[in-house]
Parts: structure tokens; sequence; C-alpha cells
């Protein structure tokens, strides 16, 4: 089960600068929007799968991942396909697959802890500039990534107790007490925050 979005290990990948990964990504993304074929698209595709399978985990964890969006992009890739040229609904998926692999292999290989110090570090020249909190930025982005894996839980939970009431399992009946755990949580943690002052320092 997904309790955390890094994992251990000690791969170049691991070992590389966190603004460096965060550069390369931004690079990696603007390219891949401004590939049309599908040729090369299918060649990153399959670069950022290579990379992303020998992170250290185990296919079954590697998948479970990634599955939620690659549903959600095959979904997309459906509805485009209806309203588009074959070659340029293809095209569309594998730039999202593509994109998905690398933003995943690198959050797989960075701690939340150096998201948010690197982040908040980028952030200082605008803070400089009166425009945000370069602290609050960090922690926000920190909730985020540490909420993600939080409600995958929680789903799982959901799921298990309705599967033991013998209640067949629909998304429509989760959302509801799903959402209204999260949103609880959130009040609570936005409250202690608040008690520490540790937004704005």
């Amino acid at each position: 089960m997904l309790t955390s979005l890094d994992i251990d290990g000690n791969t170049w990948l691991h070992r590389l600068p966190v603004r460096l990964k965060l550069a390369a990504l931004l690079v990696i993304s603007i390219g891949l929007f401004l590939v049309e074929r599908p040729l090369p698209l299918g060649i990153a595709a399959g670069l950022g799968a290579i990379v992303y399978v020998r992170l250290g985990m185990r296919p079954g964890e590697a998948f479970r991942r990634i599955r939620p969006v690659l549903f959600t992009i095959a979904i997309l890739g459906l509805f485009n396909l209806v309203f588009l040229p074959a070659a340029e609904a293809l095209a569309s998926v594998l730039r999202l697959v593509a994109l998905l692999l690398v933003a995943a292999s690198v959050t797989a290989t960075t701690t939340i802890a150096a998201f948010i110090d690197t982040l908040t570090a980028l952030a200082r020249p605008l803070e400089r500039l009166g425009l945000l909190k370069a602290a609050d930025v960090g922690l926000a982005f920190g909730l985020v990534m540490r909420f993600v894996p939080e409600i995958h839980l929680r789903y799982a939970r959901l799921k298990e107790a309705h599967q033991a009431r013998g209640v067949p399992v629909r998304l429509h009946r989760l959302l509801g007490p799903l959402i209204i755990s999260v949103l609880k949580d959130a009040d609570a943690i936005a409250e202690a925050i608040d008690a520490r002052g540790i937004r704005g320092q």
C-alpha cells in the first residue's frame, strides 16, 4: 500500500541534486509539448519507463503508484480519439505518459523535506519583492505531497470497510466520506499550524 511518495535507494537519480532534477523536469516537459510526432514521443515514453522501473521498486508497486493517472490518461485518449485524428490522439497519450513517468521518477527519488527546502529557497527572490512568503510556499507544497499517500490510504480503508459489510464498492459512495475526512484533517492541521505560528515566519 502506498504510504510515501519517495522510496529509499541509491540510484543515480537519487543522487542528483533536487534543483537539477526539477530543472530537467521543466525542460523535458517543455520539449515534450513541442514534439508532435508519435514516434519520438513513444521513444521518450519508453525511456521514461526504463528510468522509472529501474528505481528499485517491485513491478506491482511501480504500477500502483501511477495507475490512477494512467487510467485518466486512457480516458482522455479515448475522448481525443473521437474528436481528433488517430495520430494526434496517440501523440497526446504518449506525451502524457512520458511526462507522467519522468515526474513519477523525480517524485520517487526525492524526499518531501528536500522538495520543501528547494522550493523555499527558489521562492526567496519573490519574497524579497513582497509577492509571497517563501516558507509558506514550501509548507503548502509539503502538505500536498504528504496528503497524496494519506488520501490513497483513506480510500483503501473505506473500500475495505464497504467490502467487509458486503456493500458494493462504488466511487460515488466513497467520495463523500473521503472528502469529509480529508477536509476535517486539513482543518485540524491548519489550526495546528496557526497555533504554532509556523506560517509567515
